[in-house]
C-alpha cells in the first residue's frame, strides 16, 4: 500500500457529508484488473499510435481485414478474465449507502456492473464490449454469443437479422456518441452535490465537461488519478496516487 496523498481526510469528510454523489470513471480504475489504459505512460495508444487509427469506424466498415483482426482481438481481450478490483468495489459502497446519484463511465469493460452496481445507475458513455451490435439494423446481442460464431469459423460474422456489418457495441473513433446517453451524463453532473472523477485524464469531450458543469452548479469536486489531469484546476480535493489505495480510504466503511 502506498502513502495516502495530502488532503485525503478532508476529501473523505466531504464524501461523508454528500447526499447526491456522481462518480465519473476512466480507464485508470480498471488497470488494477489487468485492463490497460489508453493514454497513460504504458497505454495502448501511447505505445502504439497506429492502434488508434485502426479503431476508427471508417476503417472498420471499409476494410474486411481490419474487421477480421478486430474479431480475433476480441476473442482474447483481457475483459473476459478481468475481475472488479477494490476501486470498483469502493464505488459500490457509495451506492449501497444511498449516496450515489449516478455512475458515469468512459470504460467499456462492464466491470462496474460486475462489481454489483444496479445497471440502471451506470451511464456507459462509450458503450460496452459485452454486447455486439449491427451497424445496419442495430440488432444487439451478447458478445459471447457472437464470439462463439468466430470460434466456429466465421472470421467476420454478419448480422443474423439483416446480414449487415457487426461490431462491438462501443463508440469507435469517428462514430457519433449517443445523444440521450451524453445528455443524461451532463444532466446528472448538474444535479449532484459532489463529483468524484477517478482514473480519467479528463481530456475526452463532451464527457469531461461533467466536471466544470458540476462545479458551476455548486458541487464539490474530488479528482483521483495516477497523474495530473486537464481538469485539476476545478478540483476542491486533488488526490494523486494509487487509485486502489486512495478509494477505500476516501469512501470509508
Amino acid at each position: 500500500m502506498g502513502e495516502h496523498p495530502v488532503g485525503l481526510e478532508a476529501a473523505a469528510h466531504r464524501v461523508r457529508g454528500a447526499e447526491r454523489i456522481v462518480v465519473l470513471t476512466g480507464a485508470g480504475i480498471s488497470t488494477d484488473s489487468g485492463i490497460p489504459d489508453f493514454r497513460g505512460p504504458k497505454g495502448i495508444w501511447t505505445k502504439n499510435p497506429g492502434a488508434e487509427k485502426a479503431a476508427t469506424i471508417q476503417n472498420y466498415l471499409a476494410d474486411p481485414e481490419v474487421r477480421r483482426r478486430a474479431w480475433l482481438s476480441r476473442l482474447d481481450t483481457p475483459v473476459w478474465t478481468a475481475e472488479p478490483n477494490i476501486g470498483h468495489e469502493s464505488i459500490v459502497r457509495l451506492e449501497r449507502a444511498g449516496k450515489l446519484r449516478a455512475l458515469v463511465t468512459q470504460n467499456v469493460d462492464g466491470l462496474h456492473q460486475e462489481a454489483g452496481h444496479d445497471p440502471d445507475n451506470v451511464i456507459e458513455v462509450h458503450g460496452t464490449v459485452r454486447y455486439s451490435r449491427c451497424w445496419e439494423c442495430s440488432d444487439r446481442r451478447p458478445m459471447r454469443a457472437t464470439l462463439d460464431r468466430v470460434r466456429a469459423g466465421e472470421a467476420d460474422p454478419p448480422c443474423l437479422v439483416c446480414g449487415g456489418i457487426v461490431k462491438s457495441d462501443t463508440i469507435s473513433f469517428g462514430q457519433s456518441l449517443i445523444p440521450e446517453v451524453i445528455d443524461r451524463a451532463l444532466r446528472v453532473a448538474d444535479e449532484c452535490d459532489l463529483m468524484i472523477a477517478i482514473g480519467s485524464t479528463l481530456s475526452v469531450y463532451p464527457v469531461a465537461n461533467c466536471v466544470p458543469i458540476a462545479k458551476r452548479a455548486g458541487a464539490g469536486v474530488i479528482i483521483v488519478n495516477g497523474q495530473p489531469t486537464e481538469m485539476d484546476r476545478h478540483a476542491d480535493h486533488l488526490l494523486i496516487g494509487q487509485i486502489g489505495d486512495i478509494l477505500p480510504a476516501l469512501v470509508g466503511g
